[in-house]
């Protein structure tokens, strides 16, 4: 038998699959669906549906229909690239610069002494109006770009306007984990703490063994896949036989 919270999900998700509730409205107030539903109950099936994806919950706004965000494929496999395959229209990024320096684990991550100057890119990816995905990229300082940090320099992606600063590249190692998204995680991209994001660290080392770049990307389980291929050589294939 179906738990109370699942029955009123399942009512408000089939309000939503038919269109009495489009996509972009906003739910009728929690104060408003409580005279019709049990408060609490009510607040755990909304979870549910903030976890499919199909409701957002805006801070001092309230709950909204999600438009179907689309899926994107994040390309791997010892190259560098950006957040993802390009879509057919080029989801909106909006990039912050902020200089640091590295401490903890930033310095363990790039190989660097403590409090070695970085500058961070925090790129936040948007479909529509909605945040799709996220990323930090560190970069030591001497390879960030000098001639400032304005939007429109960065509509080639990311990772092409970096790449014309760093010498070639030797090795990119990339490591990729399922888990939960941090409270602040979760908040920026508007999901639900109980929705799985891949979490996923690139590692970028040039022919010295020097690290260049160091991107840690968060993509929401609901809109995102991660392809890995890898390419046997014609004298690894000899010595399978």
């Amino acid at each position: 038998m179906a738990s109370r919270r699942q029955v009123i999900a399942d009512d408000l998700r089939e309000q939503i699959s038919t269109g009495r509730i489009k996509a972009g409205e906003r739910l009728p107030s929690e104060a408003k669906l409580a005279t019709r539903y049990t408060a609490p109950t009510l607040r755990s099936a909304l979870a549910i549906l903030q976890g499919e994806g199909l409701v957002e919950k805006i801070h001092g706004r309230g709950n909204f229909v999600r438009y179907p965000l689309r899926r994107i494929t994040y390309i791997g496999g010892g190259r560098t690239s950006d957040m993802a395959t390009p879509p057919p229209a080029p989801l909106r990024i909006n990039v912050r610069a902020t200089q640091l320096h590295a401490r903890g684990h930033l310095a363990s991550l790039l190989r660097v002494p403590a409090s070695s100057p970085l500058t961070e890119f925090l790129c936040l990816c948007h479909d529509g109006n909605s945040p799709h995905s996220l990323a930090h990229i560190y970069v030591p300082r001497d390879l960030a770009p000098v001639d400032g940090y304005d939007e429109s320099l960065w509509h080639e992606g990311v990772d092409s306007r970096l790449a014309q600063l760093r010498p070639p590249l030797a090795e990119v190692q990339e490591q990729v984990t399922a888990r939960f998204p941090t409270p602040s995680e979760a908040a920026t991209l508007r999901i639900s703490s109980a929705l799985p994001v891949l979490a996923i660290t690139r590692l970028a080392a040039d022919t010295t063994g020097r690290v260049v770049e160091a991107a840690l990307l968060v993509l929401p389980g609901d809109r995102a896949d991660a392809l890995f291929t890898n390419r046997t050589t014609r004298e690894e294939r000899g010595t399978e036989g």
